[in-house]
């Protein structure tokens, strides 16, 4: 008869679906530069603490290491949005984890916009023996 393992740790930790490469995938994704700290040009990180709940849910939020700007509420409203999974639930217990999370705000490089350039050419060509009054023309356009 085999004696049945008791889990590794007693109390088992939340982690995010993915792992820590798809919680990066969802940061970036979902990440709105403030337009205060995009104006000042304000790059760096925010070091957030978060507080989640028995369900997976972020439920409280602190910013340890603050950046300004706006950066330190968009990292709250990140944090917020998070979903984490938690394998199995601690004897009916509600226990509340802890887990600080780096942020980075780098300014995104802006794409250079290319402006159309439209260069009309007109000119009039007229043959021996046409009317004056009437003659043939051509008229082109050409655009880059």
């Amino acid at each position: 008869m085999k004696k049945e393992r008791k889990p590794h740790q007693f109390i088992v930790k939340p982690y995010y679906p993915g792992g820590p490469k798809a919680m990066r995938k969802f940061i970036s994704e979902n990440l709105k530069y403030p337009e205060e700290a995009l104006q000042n040009g304000i790059e760096g990180h925010v070091m957030i603490i978060i507080d989640i709940n028995h369900k997976g849910k972020v439920i409280k939020t602190k910013i340890k290491q603050s950046l300004g700007y706006g950066c330190d509420k968009e990292a709250d409203r990140i944090c917020r949005l998070m979903r984490f999974k938690l394998d199995q639930v601690v004897r009916k217990g509600r226990t509340i984890f802890h887990k600080t999370i780096r942020i980075g705000f780098k300014i995104p490089k802006q794409k250079k916009k290319v402006k159309k350039v439209v260069t009309k050419i007109k000119y009039h060509i007229s043959k021996k023996g046409e009317s004056p009054n009437n003659p043939p023309s051509y008229h082109y356009t050409i655009k880059l």
